[in-house]
């Protein structure tokens, strides 16, 4: 895979070149930049296969690199010294992203996904998915990209009514009856949607309140859904369940 490599700090760039010729044979670094027009020409140029770009540059972010952009056949591993700054975004979008220092292991298994997706010629989608949800200016209920092996699913988190947690995969269950089997643990999806409300009811139950019809109070306390499902609450996090359902 051919790489360019996009920072605005030359040690950052020179320390994931070293990581990429130790851990990643595979790819080969075709050029870096340490700013988004230099980064511009250059993709324009070379056409990587692979993009590694930070995300905040100065007064410029890498988003505002990928909007410059036209047709983005590249993947994009996002690397950041921050888990915050736009990281939420690319979470929802199923984008993968390495934080500062970079983690070799992790670099491995990001690098191993995205010649995956580039096999399977998923390039582009989840980056215009993502783009298209910051360049949103009002509030609005988000949505997830939840990938599959043949497509990726674009789903609101309003529609979302519960997870369960299937061993290291993790099932949606969604408004239309319709149940998504991912290929991810269900802490992940739980990090990501308790700001939406989104609330731990038990080890293996992530659930969305709007979808609480009542607090039963047999076993010490179960959800009843408001299709008839009932969900246990376990101990440790019945009070934090009550609290928020206000109970």
């Amino acid at each position: 895979m051919r790489a360019i490599l996009v920072d605005d700090e030359l040690a950052n760039l020179e320390n994931l070149q070293v990581l990429l010729s130790k851990n990643c044979p595979d790819v080969k670094v075709v050029a870096t930049a340490n700013n988004i027009d230099d980064a511009f020409e250059k993709i324009n140029l070379h056409r990587p296969d692979l993009l590694f770009l930070d995300i905040q540059m100065g007064k410029t972010t890498g988003f505002d690199l990928l909007n410059q952009l036209g047709d983005k056949t590249f993947e994009v591993i996002f690397v950041t010294a921050y888990d915050n700054y736009g990281i939420q975004a690319v979470k929802f979008a199923a984008l993968d992203y390495l934080l500062k220092p970079v983690d070799p292991d992790e670099l491995v298994a990001a690098v191993s996904k995205a010649e995956n997706r580039i096999a399977n010629k998923m390039s582009g989608e989840q980056l215009n998915f993502l783009l298209n949800q910051i360049k949103r200016s009002e509030p609005a209920v988000p949505k997830i990209a939840l990938p599959q092996q043949h497509e990726i699913r674009y789903v609101s988190v309003d529609d979302i009514v519960r997870c369960v947690a299937d061993n290291t995969y993790t099932f949606f269950h969604l408004s239309s009856s319709e149940k998504i089997l991912i290929s991810k643990p269900l802490k992940e999806y739980s990090d990501l949607l308790k700001p939406q409300g989104f609330v731990r009811s038990h080890q293996s139950h992530l659930v969305n309140p709007k979808f609480v019809k009542s607090w039963l109070k047999e076993d010490g306390g179960t959800l009843l859904m408001n299709n008839g499902d009932k969900i246990p609450v376990s101990k440790p996090n019945r009070e934090i369940v009550k609290a928020i359902l206000g109970k």
